[in-house]
């Protein structure tokens, strides 16, 4: 049955009872919503239930929407497990003294809907007989879900970089945090954060000590050569990326050479 057909058939089988019945949004999922009276709420669900071209037999879910002024809309969602197709079937309770009949003994799954809707909205359930809290402590007052319930207001704390009063509009904010475990910018190891880094982290910190910088050797002058190790003393090793260097070139001595040789 579409959900227009299902409305019609909820109409025909409450009569004389007023019925109005439309169809919700959601396209492909829209259901057909059906008012009642009050004083018809829980004969129409038995009804609903009992037809055998209806056959509304399972309980999805029950709840209450505020209408201010006009009252409380009590909602009840039921589906057919043979046929396929839901039901939303409404009744609306005055705001003054909102009660309507319970229907745990038709669905005994509404139970823990009608205390969560008679403790969110106020809404009484005739026959319930155990509406005790359910969400909320026993010593909660009022019924938070109503429109009218002021719900507590977050406390509003200034952003954390905000200037403190006094202070100058160049400069002199807060010391930037940094996340918990993380040093200083630079620091690791057992090396002291130095005075006034500020954050999570400052201090002496243990772990491995913090790895000391490497010195690399100078580099010779433009047309300088590098000056070599003498015989025996063994070359340093080159840095990653440097020339290596040889032993210095010896210059032969006056009087020897060919001028020995012609001697």
């Amino acid at each position: 049955m579409t959900p227009q057909e299902v409305g019609q058939r909820v109409v025909a089988l409450l009569a004389p009872v007023e019925a109005t019945a439309s169809v919700s949004g959601g396209q492909g999922y829209a259901r057909s919503t059906v008012d009642v009276p009050p004083a018809s709420w829980r004969d129409a669900v038995r009804a609903v239930r009992d037809d055998a071209e209806l056959r509304l037999d399972y309980f999805d879910w029950l709840s209450a929407v505020d209408e201010l002024a006009e009252g409380f809309d009590v909602v009840v969602h039921l589906w057919s497990t043979r046929h396929r197709h839901g039901l939303l079937l409404r009744t609306r309770v005055p705001r003054e003294a909102p009660v309507v009949a319970s229907v745990v003994d038709l669905f005994p799954g509404a139970a823990w809907h009608e205390r969560e809707t008679y403790e969110m909205f106020g809404v009484a359930f005739d026959g319930h007989g155990e509406l005790r809290p359910l969400l909320l402590p026993p010593e909660f007052e009022g019924h938070p879900l109503r429109k009218e319930f002021v719900l507590a207001s977050r406390v509003a704390k200034p952003w954390p970089g905000a200037k403190e009063p006094g202070e100058s509009e160049a400069g002199g904010g807060r010391r930037p945090m940094r996340p918990p475990g993380v040093p200083a910018p630079g620091e690791w190891g057992t090396t002291p954060t130095p005075a006034g880094a500020a954050g999570v982290g400052e201090g002496p910190r243990g772990g491995t000590p913090a790895r000391p910088a490497r010195e690399r050797p100078a580099r010779p002058a433009p047309g300088e050569r590098p000056a070599r190790p003498a015989p025996g003393e063994s070359a340093a090793r080159p840095a990653p990326g440097e020339r290596p260097t040889g032993p210095p070139r010896q210059e032969p001595a006056a009087g020897t050479g060919a001028e020995e040789g012609n001697a």
